[in-house]
């Protein structure tokens, strides 16, 4: 076999493994959603995320109580699709303001970007809810 074929046949295998990874990845995602969607029937969920060019990408779920209260924090961080989502239940009870202050939090490459998103998500859900509230109220 010529080297081109091999490496042809190695680029292939690379690629299905990739596929086969984004689609565990995906397959673990939906997992977390659902488990959220179970556990929280009130309040509010915003998924952000950042990307690096080279570096650790990452996605974020957020979900808040009626009360402005973080209740679940999720991170999915790293460079390969064998990342998993990590809760970070030291931040449960917080508000999402304090959360951004803390540099403890928001001093690792694109957790800030992520969290500001989850936060301009639960916020449009919350303009919308009002909104749908005032239509549905008689005149």
């Amino acid at each position: 076999m010529a080297l081109w074929q091999i490496g042809l046949l190695l680029l292939g295998l690379v690629w299905l493994l990739q596929a086969v990874g984004t689609w565990i990845q995906m397959r673990h995602y939906r997992e977390v959603m659902g488990s959220i969607e179970r556990r929280w029937t009130d309040g509010y969920m915003g998924v952000g995320n950042a990307r690096a060019s080279l570096g650790r990408g990452i996605i974020l779920i957020l979900v808040v109580a009626p009360n402005d209260t973080i209740r679940d924090l999720f991170t999915m961080e790293g460079r390969s699709v064998f990342a998993k989502f990590k809760r970070l239940d030291q931040f449960e009870g917080r508000t999402i303001a304090s959360l951004l202050a803390d540099e403890t939090f928001t001093g690792m490459r694109g957790r800030k970007q992520a969290l500001e998103q989850a936060a301009q998500q639960i916020e449009n859900a919350k303009v919308r809810k009002r909104e749908a509230a005032l239509q549905d109220q008689p005149a």
